[in-house]
């Protein structure tokens, strides 16, 4: 099994303290780490560094690089431009083929989430990988959801295939679209519903098989990266679009697996996310800087010692970078990438 840890994106919806320069993912979000350094400390469990593989950007290599001093240079996988999901996919492929692990699965591993406990995620990439060498199925991950949650799609549990380890392992019955509000609410506590959540698993000479059959137009650029093409022409030449461009036809023709995920996944979407996480483990303490008056329930997190006080609010998330504030009710924190939309307007690249 190779593990890619793929990362790109900036997390706008984490604002000020999200920025370009350190995306949420390599902010020190939880007990003082980052959710890339968990992730990255999650995997030296049970590979070494020279099987794991990052993928991003040239920026964001140079951040992990720093955080993570023994990432291999060489197992970094530098995509050129975003060009969404579906070609990000690909390109791990084709740099494991190029390397010569064609036929060895690989699991995506999204670094922006934090998976608890340790031992049941490297349990669950055991037993995704023994599927992986046998089939050619494309295997993805879920969870059940305890209401809707907007934003993303799901998937409905068909037959059992594998259960072994605690790990469950299901054929996919159907593919619900995000928008598809009134399916989505059918199944809801049914306990057939999964909320779609990732850790792509096959080998990669599989994946360019399904991109063949399905989006030749992101294979043939794929296989020329593979031989060893130019990356920055090849990667150019792909449609920019999400994964489910195939997926979603991998799901309806029975060609595809999914295991419910035996670990509790976090996704520090919005502040509110990141403050509930953060109480609840008792992670989140003021310090003689901070004043709260008649207040109740609120998160106030800064990069330095400026006092700070609050008389009469509850609910409130406070951030503090010293070049911006950002002031927000918890269940308003979903808003925050608009603030982040207004800059881009501005060219306020800066705050950016």
């Amino acid at each position: 099994m190779k593990p890619v840890i793929i990362c790109g994106g900036i997390g706008s919806k984490m604002w000020p303290m999200s920025r370009s320069t350190m995306p949420k993912h390599f902010l020190p979000l939880v007990n003082g780490k980052s959710l890339f350094e968990l992730n990255w400390e999650a995997l030296r469990k049970r590979f070494s560094p020279e099987e794991i593989f990052l993928q991003t950007n040239e920026t964001q290599a140079k951040i992990a690089k720093n955080m993570v001093s023994e990432i291999i240079e060489e197992n970094i996988f530098i995509e050129p431009e975003m060009r969404n999901q579906g070609p990000a996919t690909g390109f791990a492929a084709a740099q494991l083929i190029k390397k010569g692990f064609g036929d060895e699965p690989f699991i995506l591993v999204q670094a922006d989430v934090l998976r608890e406990s340790d031992e049941n995620f490297l349990t669950m990439i055991g037993e995704v990988e023994k599927l992986a060498n046998e089939s050619d199925k494309y295997i993805t991950g879920g969870f059940t959801p305890q209401s809707i949650i907007r934003g993303v799609d799901y998937l409905v549990k068909g037959n059992l295939v594998s259960e072994e380890n605690g790990v469950d392992i299901f054929e996919v019955a159907d593919y619900i679209d995000r928008t598809e509000e009134d399916k989505i609410k059918q199944y809801l506590g049914t306990g057939k519903l999964l909320l779609h959540a990732n850790h792509t698993t096959m080998t990669p000479n599989n994946l360019l098989k399904m991109y063949q059959k399905y989006k030749i137009e992101w294979y043939e650029p794929l296989v020329n990266i593979a031989n060893g093409g130019d990356v920055v022409t090849e990667y150019a030449k792909m449609p920019k679009a999400g994964i489910e461009d195939v997926t979603k036809l991998v799901y309806k023709n029975n060609e595809s697996l999914v295991v419910e995920l035996p670990f509790n996944w976090v996704d520090f979407g919005t502040w509110e996310s990141v403050a509930n996480y953060m109480s609840d483990r008792g992670f989140y303490k003021t310090d003689g800087e901070t004043l709260e008056i008649e207040s109740n329930n609120n998160f106030i997190y800064k990069k330095d010692k400026k006092f700070i006080a609050v008389i009469g609010v509850d609910d409130l998330v406070v951030v503090d970078t010293g070049d911006a504030l950002l002031i927000t009710k918890k269940d308003q924190t979903g808003k925050v990438g608009q603030v982040v939309d207004k800059l881009k307007e501005g060219n306020n690249e800066e705050l950016l």
